[in-house]
């Protein structure tokens, strides 16, 4: 695992209380493209991190297993969900039987691994006709305020603010696009922000100085405190 990627282990409390979930309609679109139902079905949550995914999943009736392999993560994991398996792992290296699985899910995980690796993992852990799940989750840029505070984002962090993120050749994939929001105060708002890896790596004076330059500007578009936060979740399935 790279520094960047180690970096969330320091920060999973803060990652876990304000990353967003995801919407209902993200996992009735996982069910159409892998064309069968979570409820029953054996299911991998591959970079788990706090258990986001993985609890929802675990919610819609999936006998889940959480893969996770930051400490930090973990521990975080184990506290909000006892009751969800967790093996600790990543995507280049299943700690997985061969064959046993109707699913792999990768919540905003896919870019830390290693195609090479983890395409063949991928193939060896799900059984025939199993499906491999990708997506990720951004602030919907076709808002005005969103997109001027991305541009501000990338002018602060560069081009390394998001990690790398490419479908891996050699498989079909089928993508769909899940739009939703939520409502959350502004300091959860900015505390979101503050749990990406970008921030995490630069350090508590840099990133304080940027949020809270960001804090006065979203004010003038949001004076009660609460910020509706509008997302697109990019979903790509492939079965295998």
């Amino acid at each position: 695992m790279t520094t960047r990627a180690r970096s969330f282990d320091a920060a999973a409390a803060l990652y876990g209380a304000h990353r967003p979930a995801y919407p209902p309609a993200l996992f009735d679109t996982v069910e159409a493209l892998a064309g069968h139902p979570l409820d029953g079905a054996r299911v991998a949550d591959v970079g788990a991190g706090t258990g986001i995914a993985t609890a929802l999943l675990h919610a819609r009736g999936a006998r889940v297993v959480a893969v996770e392999p930051g400490d930090g993560m973990a521990a975080e994991f184990r506290r909000a969900n006892p009751g969800i398996a967790l093996v600790r792992g990543d995507g280049d290296r299943l700690p997985l039987v061969g064959g046993g699985f109707d699913l792999l899910t990768y919540a905003q995980s896919w870019h830390w691994t290693d195609p090479a690796r983890s395409v063949p993992e991928a193939r060896r852990v799900l059984r025939p006709g199993g499906a491999l799940a990708l997506w990720w989750n951004d602030l919907d840029r076709t808002v005005p305020w969103i997109a001027e505070q991305d541009e501000r984002l990338l002018r602060f962090l560069g081009a390394g603010r998001n990690p790398f993120r490419a479908l891996p050749d050699g498989l079909d994939f089928t993508s769909r696009q899940v739009r939703w929001s939520r409502r959350v105060p502004l300091d959860a708002h900015l505390a979101n922000h503050a749990s990406h890896s970008a921030f995490l790596l630069l350090g508590e004076a840099g990133t304080r100085a940027f949020l809270d330059s960001e804090r006065e500007r979203l004010l003038a578009f949001f004076p009660d405190g609460s910020v509706e936060e509008r997302y697109v979740v990019t979903l790509s399935v492939a079965v295998l």
